[in-house]
């Protein structure tokens, strides 16, 4: 199997999560299906079954993690060389072409994508764009919302 990149952040992000997952939601979860169980008939108990279904959500993010985890190749984003180029891991300072809004992104590895957080996947239209480029280059992101262009402002590695 194909190891995929990770920041060693998103990779800290998810133990952290693996660890609360483990040690918090799962002994939470487990113990509010032995009081659902304790209130007799299972087959019209909405909080046994809904504590269940929480059961499943929990069980099947731990494997996620640890799947990804395990499948992942950590990379010091701190250690790359700084070339000025967009690499892997480089924090990227962009402004809108069309309305002068700016945006900041992080490229990382598909398991620690965020959108909200600024995290896009290097497997992104916009982190393939911007891949290879500089600070003061044009890039246009081809995206399901049409043709963006951004203008590179700065590349960080942090």
């Amino acid at each position: 199997m194909k190891r995929s990149p990770m920041t060693s952040k998103g990779a800290e992000r998810l133990r952290n999560e693996l660890k609360r997952l483990k040690s918090e939601d799962r002994p939470r979860v487990i113990q509010a299906i032995a009081e659902a169980r304790a209130h007799g008939d299972l087959s019209e108990n909405a909080e046994y079954h809904a504590a269940r279904e929480q059961q499943s959500f929990i069980e099947g993010r731990i494997k996620d993690i640890e799947a990804h985890l395990s499948n992942s190749e950590i990379i010091d984003v701190s250690s790359v060389a700084v070339s000025g180029r967009v690499v892997f891991g480089a924090t990227v300072d962009l402004e809108n072409q069309d309305d002068g809004s700016k945006i900041v992104y992080q490229i990382v590895g598909d398991a620690e994508a965020d959108i909200k957080i600024g995290l896009i996947s290097v497997l992104s239209p916009i982190a393939r764009a911007l891949v290879g480029k500089s600070a003061g280059d044009i890039v246009d992101v081809t995206a399901p919302g049409g043709t963006k262009s951004y203008e590179i402002m700065t590349v960080r590695y942090m």
